[in-house]
């Protein structure tokens, strides 16, 4: 991520007052869960001033009243995007894959995995591959439900398509059995393989609403670095709100600087940031509502 420069009131374009700063501070909490920290202040004019210039407006006062008084939802979505924070890439914190690959093998199929923050899609393609690798094929028994609340990167993640210094330090075998090379116009990126993309249902979600669209328990939740953006309340809210969609076996996979220890008794420690179900909390309800479709 590129370090939002640094500019005084008297550099900005816009007036951005300490009570402007409170607000988006207040919006994105509500709206999302985010706790922004006093040190934000230039990335959030930073990244709502492109909004400010997106919108025509000409005062952070001004968009912000519309923002709440007009309830647009592509608004909101915009606001949320801008001030979400996406840093991934394939077999990030690798430890966590051959714990996967271990218990895919040791469950019966078909297995379903929820990752509840797909990002540009890296976690979730590299789940699939952890599934193909466990199997033996391109056609694992899995299911793969990947979930963001950031519209734009989930359009990326659904895509499939990086540059090619994105798989350079995946092996060989890797990049070839996952990936394809672009040419012409598109030399110098790649593209995932159909079979693994077709493992993958890509939908829209805020971890703060009230219902969430997913339908059956999980084998596997991926919620890793997170967490991290919400307070402890809003933390335990949501590590609740998982127990019912996790079968007695599941493993929740979190984030190398995440402990969900502190914030829930439900969980207690398989492995290293990766987390199963105290005996006799699972509640073992599922989720009703119908799946969306892909992004």
């Amino acid at each position: 991520m590129l370090k939002e420069k640094y500019q005084t009131q008297d550099e900005r374009e816009f007036n951005f007052t300490p009570s402007d700063f409170a607000r988006v501070r207040k919006l994105i909490y509500q709206h999302a869960g985010i706790s922004l920290s006093e040190a934000k202040t230039d990335m959030v004019y930073s990244r709502i001033g492109r909004r400010l210039r997106a919108v025509g407006y000409d005062s952070f006062k001004d968009y912000l009243d519309n923002l709440e008084n007009e309830n647009s939802s592509d608004e909101w979505e915009a606001f949320t995007n801008a001030l979400t924070t996406n840093l991934t890439s394939f077999f990030r914190e690798e430890h966590h894959f051959p714990i996967l690959a271990e218990h895919l093998s040791s469950l019966k199929k078909p297995i379903s995995i929820w990752c509840s923050a797909a990002s540009t899609g890296e976690e979730p393609y590299t789940i699939a591959m952890t599934a193909c690798e466990a199997f033996g094929t391109m056609k694992p028994p899995v299911e793969i439900i990947a979930t963001d609340i950031d519209t734009n990167v989930l359009a990326t993640a659904a895509r499939g398509v990086y540059p090619y210094e994105r798989v350079s330090k995946l092996s060989e075998k890797r990049r070839k059995n996952f990936f394809q090379k672009g040419t012409g116009a598109h030399e110098g990126t790649v593209r995932v393989r159909n079979e693994l993309r077709s493992l993958i249902s890509f939908q829209p979600l805020n971890l703060l609403d009230k219902q969430w669209a997913l339908k059956g328990s999980f084998d596997v939740i991926f919620c890793r670095n997170v967490m991290i953006y919400f307070d402890k309340p809003t933390q335990s809210k949501i590590l609740s709100r998982f127990v019912p969609l996790m079968k007695q076996h599941a493993l929740l996979f979190a984030g190398h600087s995440e402990n969900f220890l502190y914030v829930s008794n439900d969980y207690h420690l398989r492995g290293k940031t990766v987390y199963e179900l105290n005996s006799g909390k699972n509640t073992r309800r599922t989720a009703t509502l119908p799946r969306g479709g892909n992004a």
